[in-house]
């Protein structure tokens, strides 16, 4: 696989593993025993530190990218292993 085909792989992960790793960690305003801005949501956090999720995406996607890249170099899950319809083969 070329390093640009790698890279812009780990570019999803990391894009979907944003949505994986945001709701872990959140404290909202009343869990947190602070007061709420006026029109504030209820789930709205209350102190959001972007260099602490990007260092766990980092870590998310960093890991399940090389899970993939693992399984891309010695063939532990293929396509054909997938195929449940067998279209193939006519069912």
């Amino acid at each position: 696989m070329r390093w640009t085909s790698m890279l812009a792989i780990y570019v999803l992960f990391w894009a979907f593993s944003v949505f994986l790793v945001l709701p872990f960690g959140v404290r909202t305003a009343d869990e947190a025993g602070v007061e709420r801005v006026p029109g504030q949501a209820d789930s709205a956090p209350h102190d959001f530190r972007v260099g602490r999720t990007a260092l766990r995406v980092t870590i998310v996607a960093s890991a399940l990218f090389l899970l993939f890249l693992a399984n891309y170099e010695f063939g532990w899950l293929t396509t054909d292993m997938l195929d449940v319809l067998d279209i193939a083969n006519g069912l």
